[in-house]
């Protein structure tokens, strides 16, 4: 899988740019705020169908004008493949797969990505919401019935959030409870089970990852929790449990107007030689365990769909140390995986050649 061109249109602070790709190492050289991150933002935007740096697609449109595409061309599997995104300030944006107008849920799974960027070293210490995402991201890409999967339980949630506030203000009986507590149980254990499986594949494949970079020195464990249960306990189904914990909980949630039961709670913890990562782990232990996670998730990808997915580094040479850039470059280029790699500094990189340059100033792109 590599992405062949890439075209945009009043994209961010880029008035036209038409760009052909190497199927290899990609590297955008340039100060900062030129237009780097971008690039790298528009392919991510291709395969998920959302920034990684905004919630918002209006600003994705250039300073005062009305309206903005990405176009992408892609192969997956010896067949190519275009993806195409218009967005406007007044309508709804389009995404079209080779010229048919599809919805998001039709959009993840085709263009599969890997980012790592700065934001990624507090994938450890940061709240469990950003590890779920993690999760949730490297899943759906693999498995659209799982994407699928997760928009219903996020339905079936925000509408059993909304029946609890209304119960709390006396404008609904607490028996309506009943039947959405079945719908959401069953789909809390769909979306558990394929974590859980996910995470069990993660674990062996990171603990390899982690070996080869700390030289055999440092052995990593990732497991999943799921939130309020002992998993030494469990002697159930899990659809089961989740029903017996709603009804347990019932009041507490209708008194918050919130679920407080349910994978959207669940964490995934990662240890070094059986020391919690997270609270008690130095901060070279961190970055070591985010980048055996992130290439982990690479070879995850791989197994499940049988192809690489595209590497996107941005920004992220100037945050490693040269020993884990050395590993994490000649990793990617062992592999021969697409990678698109900003940065500021070409010293980052070996003095052989290494890939394709690119510089990037003002919104303007060079090879």
């Amino acid at each position: 899988m590599y992405v062949r061109s890439i075209k945009l249109r009043n994209y961010r602070n880029y008035n036209e740019l038409n760009l052909e790709l190497s199927p290899s190492i990609n590297i955008f050289l340039g100060a900062n705020a030129q237009g780097k991150t971008n690039i790298v933002e528009a392919v991510c935007y291709a395969s998920l169908g959302r920034s990684h740096r905004t919630h918002a697609d209006a600003d994705l449109i250039r300073w005062q004008a009305d309206d903005a595409s990405i176009e992408l061309t892609f192969e997956r599997r010896g067949v190519a493949n275009k993806l195409a995104f218009a967005f406007s300030r007044n309508k709804r944006r389009r995404m079209l797969l080779n010229g048919q107008t599809i919805p998001l849920k039709e959009l993840v799974g085709n263009l599969n990505t890997v980012l790592f960027s700065p934001e990624d070293l507090f994938l450890i210490k940061g709240a469990p919401a950003g590890r779920r995402r993690f999760l949730d991201s490297e899943i759906s890409q693999a498995s659209p019935a799982y994407y699928h999967e997760l928009l219903q339980y996020n339905r079936i949630l925000s509408q059993r959030n909304t029946l609890l506030k209304r119960i709390r203000e006396h404008r609904a009986d607490a028996s309506m409870l009943d039947l959405w507590d079945v719908q959401l149980a069953a789909s809390a254990e769909k979306i558990t089970q394929k974590r859980q499986e996910a995470v069990r594949k993660l674990n062996m494949l990171a603990n390899l990852m982690q070996r080869r970079i700390s030289g055999d020195q440092e052995n990593l464990a990732v497991t999943y929790e799921i939130a309020g249960l002992e998993q030494e306990h469990m002697t159930k189904p899990l659809a089961s449990w989740y029903n017996e914990m709603l009804e347990k909980c019932r009041g507490t949630d209708i008194l918050r107007g919130s679920t407080s039961i349910g994978p959207h709670h669940d964490d995934m913890v990662l240890f070094v030689n059986g020391i919690n990562l997270r609270t008690f782990g130095s901060q070279g232990q961190q970055r070591t365990g985010v980048l055996s996670l992130k290439l982990a998730e690479l070879e995850f990808l791989r197994s499940e769909t049988g192809e690489y997915p595209i590497l996107l580094l941005d920004d992220v040479m100037s945050e490693l140390d040269a020993l884990r850039r050395r590993q994490l470059l000649d990793f990617i280029r062992r592999e021969r995986i697409q990678t698109l790699i900003t940065a500021t500094d070409a010293a980052y990189f070996p003095q052989e050649r290494f890939g394709t340059y690119y510089q990037v100033k003002q919104g303007t792109v060079s090879r």
